[in-house]
């Protein structure tokens, strides 16, 4: 306690060094316990400085984002000669960013000054800037806390009712619970902090075995092949292997059983050629389709704008004649890798850097296509399914939502499963059917209760067939209210927090 009290910033930073082995794939939960509680502990030591609490709330958040992204790093080592030297930035740009969210959050929260109203405010404030990280600068959500809960179908069915960041809250304020009793240690704190845990617990408990004995567990007349040709990362764009991965993929889609399938499923940008110019590559794809089939496929697509031709992310569907009969472009880029931000006004030093990353072209959003003689269904590329009440046409609600993604850049960091993990949060939250796709995985399929109907491990090569729930889709209140639950939710905490204090903010 007394060191702690000497080296705060250094406290802080290790409690959010700490914090992220709560996360997938470790789910170590009371290391959230101590983080969190740990930090306003310390918070609460400072009396009234708001400076020092927003410095303490910056070092948490300089460890907890700097850990918990940097898995990002592990990209730069397919290309270490030019970019491996940007390696620890990614830690100390992370960190140096993000950690300015929870600085703030710690600024807030230095507004309430009783443990329990204290706790309240840091949750609700915590939530709320999960929710501002995902748009600002384009958007982030990444690492939401809710998601500590994803090794659990039962513990995350709640999110159906106020979205990932509603569990953010309902987390925080748990894992915040033990500074009633840390600031006055006695027998009444101790039970009174137990009960900030346990009664929410229990919440969580009952009302997911309640909304999982509702699924119906009947399979649809769809069957799908997911398939994963687990080829490494630095040979899928290598020019001496584009047809032999591409012939990988034809050969694996052909295994016994096709004839039963109603669609096949490859990741993204799993063609290396531009299916819409290439039509000898789409008589390729037909000649293995039975007719009642149509095969999905990422592939780079090109088009003119600005008087050059740029790159898309993009998916094309195509059935047994070659005809593409449903096609999307990926609207939500990957800054730093599918565009650089301020590309021009950059240093010089930096320049050469960006001419390593494309400058891909947006698409238009989220749209639902109509496949397989009516079946409705939403896309996904990579990253855009990170993004809670984003994902769907919200007037065209689909069946099915399919995330074509490829994770091979990341080996086998933390940065796949956490990925993984987003995907089962968002069909909680929308009630949807979700097919993901990935090139060396994690591919599975979750039904509209998240619960996984099979999977494909990382680097497992291989095929998934599987039917499709009859019970594609399901109606749920985040899905068709979306953010402005949890974020009503948070800013009436926050009021109850101001209450609780007794006094009006000055």
């Amino acid at each position: 306690m007394q060191w702690a009290k000497q080296h705060p910033k250094t406290t802080a930073f290790i409690l959010g060094l700490l914090s992220v082995s709560a996360l997938p794939p470790y789910y170590i939960l009371p290391a959230l316990f101590v983080g969190i509680s740990g930090i306003l502990y310390e918070q609460s030591q400072l009396s009234q400085n708001k400076l020092k609490s927003f410095a303490l709330g910056y070092w948490f958040g300089f460890g907890f984002y700097g850990l918990g992204f940097f898995w990002i790093a592990h990209a730069l080592l397919f290309d270490a000669k030019t970019l491996g030297w940007l390696i620890p930035f990614v830690f100390i740009g992370s960190g140096g960013f993000f950690g300015l969210f929870s600085g703030i959050v710690l600024l807030g929260s230095s507004f309430f000054k009783t443990p329990l109203s204290k706790i309240l405010g840091f949750a609700a404030i915590w939530t709320i800037m999960e929710w501002i990280r995902s748009f600002i600068l384009t958007g982030f959500p990444w690492n939401l806390l809710g998601t500590v809960w994803g090794f659990s179908d039962t513990m995350i069915q709640t999110a159906a009712l106020y979205g990932t960041y509603g569990l953010s809250l309902i987390t925080l304020i748990i894992s915040g619970a033990p500074l009633l009793w840390l600031k006055a240690p006695s027998y009444k704190t101790l039970k009174q902090s137990l009960i900030l845990i346990i009664i929410p617990l229990v919440g969580l408990i009952l009302y997911g075995e309640y909304r999982l004995s509702q699924a119906e567990n009947i399979s649809g007349l769809e069957k799908i092949r997911i398939v994963q040709p687990s080829i490494p990362q630095d040979l899928k764009w290598n020019d001496e292997k584009l047809e032999q991965n591409f012939q990988t993929y034809l050969a694996l889609s052909q295994s016994p059983g096709i004839k039963d399938i109603s669609l096949i499923i490859w990741g993204e940008t799993a063609s290396p050629y531009p299916l819409s110019y290439m039509e000898d590559k789409r008589r390729a794809i037909a000649a293995i389709l039975p007719p009642q089939t149509q095969l999905m496929t990422g592939s780079i697509d090109y088009a003119l704008k600005d008087g050059r031709l740029r790159p898309k992310n993009s998916m094309f569907t195509i059935d047994h004649k070659g005809h593409i009969v449903a096609e999307y472009t990926k609207s939500h880029l990957v800054p730093f890798g599918e565009y650089i931000p301020f590309r021009n006004i950059l240093p010089k030093q930096i320049r050469p850097v960006t001419n390593v990353i494309s400058d891909f072209i947006p698409g238009g959003g989220p749209q639902t296509k109509q496949i397989l003689n009516g079946l409705k269904v939403g896309i996904s590329i990579c990253y855009e399914i990170i993004f809670p009440h984003q994902i769907l046409d919200k007037k065209h609600k689909p069946e099915v939502v399919i995330n074509l993604t490829n994770d091979g850049w990341y080996g086998n960091t933390s940065g796949p499963y956490q990925h993984f993990i987003s995907t089962k949060m968002r069909a909680v939250e929308e009630g949807v059917t979700l097919i993901r796709a990935a090139n060396s995985g994690i591919s599975a399929v979750f039904n509209a209760y998240g619960q996984m109907q099979g999977k494909l491990a990382l680097n497992q090569k291989g095929i998934l067939d599987i039917a499709l729930p009859k019970q594609k889709s399901i109606s749920t209140p985040y899905g068709q209210i979306g953010n402005l639950i949890p974020i009503v939710l948070c800013l009436l905490i926050i009021g109850l927090s101001f209450a609780l204090e007794g006094h009006k903010l000055k």
